[in-house]
């Protein structure tokens, strides 16, 4: 059996099985924390969880505030990421009427010199399909940033999404 090795970690003693570690075919979270913020948004206290994986509060806090400065940096790659592929980026207000939303695009994307090979009814139909929550009848029900690809294809998010 392999011991963990312990190292000193912002004034607590860590288990090095407890540290994430950059792995190619992981993913930006480790196990541990994986687990400790499932247990977390169940409603348990630090204290409990630490007693649940037998561990001490301390290595929970460094574990829960690691898993997030993680979790808002994909985020941000992410944000980079959309930025790259998507060339057009717009943020519409809740209440705007969905069959404005082609030509608000279609305006974005002249201003590029984008000629997007989708006309309005694909437009709206992709936003349905990929974003059906974010209508409301006729009408936007949430602000939401979209994302259009040179090739016409749109990402849709809801801007109040965590």
């Amino acid at each position: 059996m392999v011991q963990p090795h312990w190292f000193q970690g912002d004034g607590a003693l860590v288990r090095k099985s407890d540290v994430e570690e950059e792995r190619e075919d992981s993913c930006l979270l480790t196990d541990r924390q994986i687990e400790v913020l499932r247990l977390r948004f169940q409603g348990l206290s630090q204290q409990e969880v630490a007693e649940t994986l037998g561990t001490t509060r301390s290595n929970v806090s460094i574990l829960e505030k690691r898993a997030h400065q993680n979790v808002s940096r994909a985020k941000r790659t992410l944000e980079r990421w959309k930025e790259i592929r998507a060339p057009i980026s717009l943020k519409i207000p809740a209440g705007t009427d969905v069959f404005d939303v082609p030509s608000i695009i279609f305006k974005a994307a002249d201003e590029r010199a984008i000629q997007l090979p989708v006309n309005s009814l694909e437009v709206i139909d992709q936003l349905r399909t990929k974003a059906p929550k974010l209508f409301k009848k006729r009408a936007l029900s949430e602000d939401v940033q979209i994302y259009v690809t040179g090739s016409g294809e749109l990402m849709a998010e809801d801007l109040k999404s965590d």
